[in-house]
């Protein structure tokens, strides 16, 4: 009796499997106060590591006595005061809206709606720019070299996220990259298809690395099957004129 190639095992969600989000600390959201009590003030009590998360986090206690977690920018210490509301200044740091926020700031950490607690630009040494702003939208170049419209009461916080450069440190060892990769739930050491067994990939086998078959496969494929370039609309180079075609769209 043969067995459920690697393919089928891992979309199961068993426990080998399943990433370990029990050891997140938390999700990182704006707190929202009641109208009229906006304008407040939070004091950075710990800086702490985040599993699976390449910025650190802040541990913040409110003016009112509540606790929370918070993405702290490039230059903050423990000890520091946040402040939070629409009539504050524009320091590293400080949560406000996109229509108090001057153009040419650095920002991070922008809300896709009004009020909900945060969305873009939240990688490590990441920022976004306010390019323009009118009647009601925000013209934000993200880390991507894209513009994004946001609507003027969504949120953001000044700065840039801390932890940049985190990727240019080498990880020495294997080891290391296991461990750090486990926390991401991500397949690795990655091997290819090709390189294995008949039993472990519909891609593997034969007397030399090749498919044997077309790598394109259906949406509705079975589990197993469902391997390649899935429901492609097209495969291969583009050249010549479809270059051009697609650069002017």
């Amino acid at each position: 009796m043969g067995k459920r190639i690697l393919v089928q095992r891992r979309g199961r969600g068993t426990p080998n499997w399943q990433s370990p989000t029990h050891k997140r600390r938390g999700k990182v959201k704006y707190r929202y106060f009641k109208k009229g009590s906006e304008d407040t003030t939070a004091k950075i009590r710990d800086l702490i590591h985040d599993p699976g998360r390449g910025a650190p986090l802040a541990q913040i206690l409110y003016e009112d006595g509540k606790k929370g977690l918070y993405l702290p920018p490039e230059g903050v210490f423990v000890g520091d005061t946040i402040h939070i509301g629409d009539k504050i200044k524009i320091k590293v740091g400080n949560i406000l809206k996109l229509r108090n926020v001057p153009e040419g700031t650095r920002i991070y950490n922008i809300e896709g709606e009004p009020m909900d607690g945060g969305k873009f630009v939240r990688g490590s040494g990441t920022f976004g720019t306010v390019v323009s702003k009118d009647e009601k939208f925000a013209n934000v170049k993200l880390p991507s070299q894209k513009s994004r419209k946001f609507l003027l009461d969504c949120r953001c916080t000044v700065g840039l996220v801390a932890g940049g450069g985190r990727t240019e440190k080498p990880f020495l060892k294997a080891g290391a990259k296991y461990h750090w990769m486990k926390t991401k739930h991500s397949v690795w050491p990655r091997t290819s298809g090709v390189a294995m067994t008949a039993a472990s990939h519909p891609f593997g086998g034969g007397g030399h690395k090749s498919p044997h078959k077309p790598t394109t496969i259906g949406r509705n494929a079975p589990p197993g099957r469902k391997v390649g370039l899935i429901a492609a609309r097209r495969t291969g180079l583009l050249r010549g004129r479809r270059i051009k075609q697609e650069q002017k769209k």
